[in-house]
């Protein structure tokens, strides 16, 4: 395995890459850093983990939207609008009045995990 030396956020990580997967790598640290770093400077959380933690959660969010758009597109969705890159997350609708149950579950236990000043909602 080979090793690759990245900077996300002004922070140097070196990163275990797959042969022949230095290009994917270098695409995944510069959409976490641009997430990380959008998220940053909308200034209202500082602490780096945090960041982190609001930063993947965009990114999963985003490519769980991509997923459901590739697994259904004869059911006629649009492309959904990417999650804004701010600290909060839109709850997709279940059933088209109420938010999904288990993605308000998570985002409320992660909420308590972050305490009352990251709240995601």
């Amino acid at each position: 395995m080979k090793q690759l030396e990245v900077q996300i956020m002004g922070q140097s990580y070196l990163l275990g890459c797959p042969e022949n997967g230095d290009a994917r790598m270098l695409d995944a640290v510069n959409r976490v850093d641009i997430a990380m770093c959008k998220i940053r400077d909308v200034g209202k959380i500082k602490a780096r983990d945090r960041i982190a933690v609001l930063a993947a959660l965009n990114l999963a969010f985003e490519l769980s939207d991509r997923n459901v758009l590739s697994e259904a597109p004869a059911a006629g969705l649009a492309a959904a609008p990417p999650v804004a890159s701010g600290a909060r997350l839109a709850l997709p609708k279940g059933n088209g009045t109420r938010p999904d149950p288990q993605l308000a579950e998570l985002l409320g236990r992660l909420d308590a995990a972050l305490g009352m000043d990251g709240q995601l909602l």
